[in-house]
């Protein structure tokens, strides 16, 4: 039985996946504390400065509710931390701790390295080309009907 050919939102998937699974089996098997997929997007997603609970789970995609957890799981991890927002009383920021710094940029350097794997394996200009794809300007999502 032939299965018909994956599409690119399929192909982003199984791409992101494979990245997912080399970065978190390496840096596991370097000490680090393991993190699921939602917190490691809490760390991609953090402003410098620290970002609301709110703003996170806007930009992750997913309800107020997800991001708390995966938040609160890597504030018990000693990764991040909950301080006042300067602007507003009402309002609590999330940013990195020392030690999520630290893990955060241990996890940059390793997703280098994986990259570097990527390239040797399908050819620098495979990577160079997927990666121009990526960030070209695709102008705003298109309405389309299919025939």
């Amino acid at each position: 039985m032939s299965h018909p050919a994956a599409n690119l939102p399929q192909l982003f998937t199984e791409a992101r996946r494979w990245f997912e699974d080399a970065l978190f089996a390496s840096m596991e098997a370097a000490g680090e504390q393991p993190v699921t997929t939602a917190q490691a997007s809490v760390f991609a997603l953090l402003d410098a400065e620290g970002t609301t609970v709110s703003e996170l789970a806007r930009r992750m995609g997913v309800t107020r509710q997800t991001a708390h957890q995966a938040v609160h799981g890597l504030i018990g991890m000693g990764l991040l931390e909950q301080v006042p927002d300067p602007g507003s009383a009402r309002r609590r920021l999330i940013r990195t701790t020392a030690e999520g710094q630290r893990v955060h940029e241990r996890a940059q350097a390793t997703i280098a390295v994986i990259e570097s794997v990527l390239a040797e394996r399908i050819g620098a200009a495979g990577v160079q080309a997927l990666r121009g794809g990526l960030t070209a300007d695709w102008g705003q999502p298109p309405l389309v009907s299919a025939p």
